[in-house]
């Protein structure tokens, strides 16, 4: 990953868990909290694809996992975003441009549904039997209202930006390019310079310079 995506990523994911634990987590409503994390993922996967989604996606639940008041074990949140970002990103369009909101809508609650039975799977693995005392089918229903319901105000935005990163002229790709091309102009049209036909130039002038001294001396032999 270039550096803009990662400077990008690192900035979403940290502002989205700060957010999140520090104002969605104490809003007190019923069933499952508004994950704008996952949000935050899905909408740079979308963008960046399945490998960035993948890593992303690992990244932000470590974090979560790390920041408190988190009560579960360390890597659990980690596996899930980054199943999760991965999958979401196989969904990201060739062309890099949505032809709706239907198709990320869709993916926001296939994410948010997936994202509660990973979790609750993991949990039951390693013990944690949370899910069954809240209930499953409560929080499969809260969570994916939540997160559809706050999409259109995320995952559009985190998109635009991470397009416009991509579109970076300080970027590896778009710089090596841009230089090359400058440069081959300037010494093509700038200095009026032909490096391909000046040697061609110099032959020509050299041989007509020959021709018309031997021309100027055989006229002075005829004479």
């Amino acid at each position: 990953m270039r550096f803009n995506r990662i400077l990008l990523s690192t900035t979403l994911v940290v502002v989205a868990l700060v957010v999140q634990v520090c104002v969605l987590a104490r809003l007190q409503l019923p069933g499952a909290v508004p994950d704008l994390l996952l949000l935050t993922v899905l909408g740079l996967a979308l963008v960046y694809g399945h490998v960035g989604g993948a890593f992303i996606g690992f990244g932000a639940g470590l974090l979560a996992d790390l920041a408190p008041p988190a009560d579960h074990a360390a890597g659990r949140y980690a596996l899930v975003l980054c199943v999760i970002g991965y999958l979401a990103g196989l969904a990201k369009p060739e062309t890099g441009q949505l032809r709706s909101a239907a198709g990320p809508m869709v993916v926001v609650v296939g994410a948010a549904v997936g994202t509660t039975l990973l979790y609750a799977g993991v949990g039951a693995l390693v013990g944690d039997t949370a899910a069954r005392h809240v209930g499953l089918g409560s929080l499969l229903f809260t969570a994916a209202l939540y997160d559809l319901l706050l999409a259109p105000f995320v995952v559009p935005g985190v998109m635009a930006l991470a397009r416009r990163a991509e579109n970076d002229p300080l970027g590896d790709s778009g710089g090596s390019g841009k230089v090359s091309d400058v440069s081959s102009g300037w010494l093509s049209a700038g200095t009026g310079l032909r490096i391909g036909n000046q040697r061609g130039g110099l032959r020509m002038k050299s041989v007509k310079a020959r021709a018309a001294r031997a021309g100027r001396i055989k006229g002075v032999k005829r004479l």
